[in-house]
């Protein structure tokens, strides 16, 4: 890439506002859970494709909603290298704004309420396009509804108004500029920064909003919140991509190790030899789970030349896959394995076997079917020289 092009290149700071009282909802809004997640989540989570970092702005009421909604979505943010700070909120809207605008050095801040947690990315991309573009960017719908002045009754031109929404994004110095100005007293309450952004002097520009864009308000909004976002759920998966990916393993079989089979030490006179505990069956299935997802295999994941690695359970390396493929978007649907191995019989150990891969990979112990079967003395398996085991996994995808 030319040098005068990397020059070009914004960075993008999200800023949640999360410090309010939730007075008209008579409780913390933001602890509500909608099929799993909090409107913090639900917020954040719309934010991580076009931005670099986040500001939180909370108050000490919503501060334990704020890390829930983090501890949640830290496998993402872990993986997307997504830094996210909390800062202290103010009295006023723009108290808050201004302490996360001053905790950030990006280039161009995207402020969002969190009760607009109905947000989507496309929404949030317009937005934030337009300011890198031309300075600001307010998410913005026209009103419908035949609009009447209270003072003579006479109908006001409606495509002449707009409704403002969040996010609301701005070039960051323009913005930090217009909150220099403001007035000596600090008397005034500003409802939006559009309002900061134009009282200084700048062009308002505004982007495409949503009608389904409200806002969380009071415990009327809670049934059509939840309506909506099943309805966003159901057609989410209607854009749901399956795929399946097959693994393979075999170990030797010596003296002096333990049998490790899906987690269960089976008793028998030998083991299988290998870097970590040797589990053939756990390792093709983590190998079929990353093949599904096009993530390499566990060799790349846990190389054998890393200590860190060396007797290591491998149902702590199928843990840790479950939580790369989640951060990844994927999520484990079905898995099928089959061992091969003439002896000792492991029949009596399956359930065992199918309980431990189901929680490493925190889905029903339904989804996960493991066979055994003999190779009638064929073979190197055959002739209790090894075991091998085969694998196949779907899982599936959210475009």
């Amino acid at each position: 890439m030319p040098e005068n092009e990397t020059e070009k290149r914004k960075t993008v700071c999200a800023i949640l506002l999360a410090a309010g009282l939730s007075s008209r909802m008579g409780f913390n809004k933001l602890t509500i859970d909608f099929s799993g997640r909090t409107p913090i989540e639900l917020s954040l989570a719309a934010f991580l494709d076009d931005c670099d970092e986040a500001v939180i702005a909370c108050s000490p009421e919503t501060l334990s909603a704020v890390h829930l909604a983090l501890d949640r979505l830290e496998p993402e943010l872990e993986q997307r290298n997504f830094p996210v700070r909390i800062v202290m909120g103010g009295a006023r809207r723009q108290d808050s704004v201004y302490n996360a605008l001053t905790a950030t050095d990006a280039d161009i801040a995207s402020i969002h309420d969190c009760a607009r947690c109905l947000i989507t990315k496309e929404i949030v991309h317009e937005s934030i396009s337009s300011a890198i573009e031309h300075g600001s960017g307010v998410a913005s719908i026209r009103p419908v509804d035949t609009l009447r002045s209270e003072a003579d009754g006479m109908i006001v031109d409606r495509d002449r108004l707009l409704a403002a929404q969040t996010p609301q994004s701005f070039d960051r110095a323009m913005l930090l500029d217009a909150y220099s100005l403001l007035d000596a007293t600090g008397e005034t309450v500003y409802t939006d920064d559009a309002a900061i952004f134009r009282a200084a002097g700048n062009t308002l520009c505004y982007s495409k909003g949503s009608r389904f864009n409200i806002k969380l308000t009071t415990p009327d909004d809670l049934p059509v919140f939840r309506a909506l976002l099943e309805l966003r759920k159901e057609e989410t998966k209607m854009k749901t991509v399956i795929r399946t990916g097959f693994g393979e393993d075999t170990h030797r079989l010596v003296e002096e190790r333990a049998l490790i089979l899906g987690g269960v030490e089976v008793p028998f006179e030998k083991g299988l030899l290998g870097h970590s505990d040797a589990d053939v069956l756990t390792h093709a299935i983590i190998d079929a789970v990353l093949g599904a997802c096009a993530m390499g295999d566990i060799g790349q994941h846990f190389p054998d030349s890393d200590p860190a690695y060396k007797g290591i359970s491998s149902l702590a390396l199928a843990r840790t896959v479950s939580e790369r493929i989640k951060a990844a978007g994927f999520e484990l649907v079905a898995v099928d394995s089959t061992v091969v191995a003439q002896r000792p019989k492991l029949g009596g150990y399956r359930d065992a076997m199918r309980q431990n891969i189901a929680d490493a990979f925190s889905v029903d112990m339904d989804s996960v079917s493991i066979k055994f079967t003999t190779p009638e003395h064929t073979g190197p398996e055959g002739r209790g020289e090894s075991m091998t085991a085969r694998a196949v996994a779907t899982v599936e995808k959210i475009r």
